[in-house]
């Protein structure tokens, strides 16, 4: 108890640190994730001298980092970007990774001699993108949706068959034609598991009247935990249960959703500051050096020979121009979660364990730097980057249970096709209307005349019955405009 005080303060100094890095790496033009693993390795034996070396909880506490990570990025997912690339991001995520797997394995057999099963316990820890720097970097790039979406859908999946595999290759399993089965029994189950405690979730927490505004994101974060430890006792992938689950919750009508996409946000951040300071604490930069061409090599192979061949042979059937297959194969962003799976043989006193987590190190230092650097000039040079691109408008609801009803709050973004269309061409359905519209700071009542303009925030009372109809006559009017339903927009 004596040294409670001094580890909460450090720890608190070390999450502050690592939260003004992050207007750092802006400014520097860096990936965060590359401060604080250094601010890790100054932690570290290196730096301050402290010693941590413990691989079974470093395993744990990715894992437990990795599910805060998906959840984030599932509930901020949207089903109307991913919609369009669902099929091509499924295909990334199980094609791409055999392919990935297969090819990286075979190159790092003949050019660094390992072992068939070490090599392709190599491919399996490399084949999974990592959908932390996926949401962080390709939301704000001005890259179309389908891309994007298909990017998420990849890298919110691709986790686990990566870890099925490197379960599988470092458990020392006899690999057989009954591999295949298991895998589609993981996935398989892990989706179905994810879909009904996300459906049942979302449908508690529109019933349930709960005393506090913030024990709603609490709640629905705890849904997705659950997903996870839900799919991993019934032996199925946990991983995809708890992205699915958190896709059907951050797409379905939750009270004080803004709210809850702010807290998972927050969670997402201190799980990869915690994680990335965590890994750069267990690293060791004698190590790093001694396996910098290893690392250097398996780069190579993974970013010019695995990631080209995965991507051209799974988008195959979908027929997508050659710049967006260009710019997939360069979007294969490696962050944590290879350096996560890497702890996974090296808990398990696999030979050859420790020279492939300090190879994935490298690796990933390599790559970060050089494609976070160069993925949005890409994009601007393929003709992909849009900057000028709206978003959608934010709609966020707070139910008023004793009337019945319930309360949307809208944002108008920039480049929203609301902009300009008067309140009387919103044509909500009966039992919805717009009480306030806040402009520049200041409060109005809005008449049936009244000229809704970017960036207005929006009061609209509506009767639960006619909750989803508004909520899809508002965005259907932001994507399309007042024609809305003569252009087939239907708002869903």
């Amino acid at each position: 108890m004596d040294q409670l005080p001094l580890v909460l303060g450090a720890g608190a100094a070390v999450l502050l640190v690592s939260v003004l890095a992050v207007r750092v790496s802006i400014r520097l033009g860096l990936p965060s994730l590359l401060l604080y693993l250094g601010i890790g390795v100054l932690i570290g034996e290196a730096g301050l001298g402290l010693e941590f070396d413990d691989a079974t909880l470093t395993q744990s506490l990715g894992l437990a980092a990795l599910v805060m990570i998906l959840t984030e990025g599932g509930l901020t997912t949207r089903w109307q970007t991913v919609k369009p690339a669902l099929w091509p991001g499924i295909a990334l995520s199980t094609v791409g990774v055999a392919v990935s797997v297969a090819i990286t394995g075979a190159a790092l057999h003949w050019l660094l001699g390992l072992d068939w099963r070490m090599a392709l316990l190599w491919g399996a820890v490399l084949a999974s993108t990592d959908a932390a720097a996926v949401f962080s970097v390709l939301r704000s790039a001005g890259i179309g949706k389908r891309l994007v979406g298909t990017l998420e859908v990849e890298s919110g999946i691709n986790d686990a068959p990566a870890y099925i595999a490197v379960v599988v290759l470092a458990s020392g399993t006899t690999v057989d034609w009954t591999l295949p089965l298991l895998v589609l029994y993981e996935l398989g189950a892990g989706l179905v598991i994810g879909l009904l405690l996300g459906w049942l979730g979302a449908f508690a927490l529109r019933k349930a009247a709960l005393p506090a505004t913030g024990l709603y994101p609490v709640a629905t974060v705890a849904v997705c935990v659950v997903a996870y430890s839900s799919g991993q006792l019934a032996h199925a992938s946990g991983l995809l249960a708890t992205y699915v689950a958190g896709v059907v919750l951050g797409n379905s009508r939750l009270p004080h959703r803004s709210d809850t996409l702010s807290f998972a946000e927050g969670l997402g951040w201190l799980a990869q500051i915690g994680l990335f300071v965590l890994l750069g604490l267990f690293a060791s930069p004698g190590r790093l050096l001694e396996s910098l061409v290893q690392g250097l090599v398996a780069g190579a192979v993974v970013l010019l020979l695995a990631r080209p061949a995965s991507v051209l042979l799974s988008v195959l059937p979908f027929r997508l121009p050659w710049r967006e297959q260009v710019f997939l194969s360069w979007a294969g962003l490696r962050g944590a979660v290879p350096i996560v799976l890497a702890m996974i043989p090296l808990a398990q006193g696999v030979p050859g364990a420790q020279q492939l987590v300090d190879a994935v190190f490298v690796l990933v230092i390599v790559l970060t730097l050089l494609q976070g650097a160069t993925l949005t000039p890409l994009g601007r040079w393929l003709g992909l980057s849009d900057s000028t691109e709206a978003k959608e408008i934010q709609v966020d609801a707070a139910p008023l249970d004793e009337l019945g009803a319930e309360l949307l709050q809208v944002r108008i973004q920039r480049g929203s096709r609301m902009h300009g269309v008067y309140v009387s061409e919103l044509r909500l359905p009966p039992g919805a209307s717009v009480s306030l519209v806040v402009r520049d700071g200041k409060s109005f009542t809005p008449q049936a005349t009244s000229r809704l303009q970017e960036l207005d925030q929006l009061l609209v009372v509506t009767t639960e019955e006619a909750r989803t109809t508004a909520e899809r006559r508002l965005r259907a009017i932001d994507r399309a405009g007042r024609l809305a339903r003569w252009r087939g927009e239907s708002g869903t």
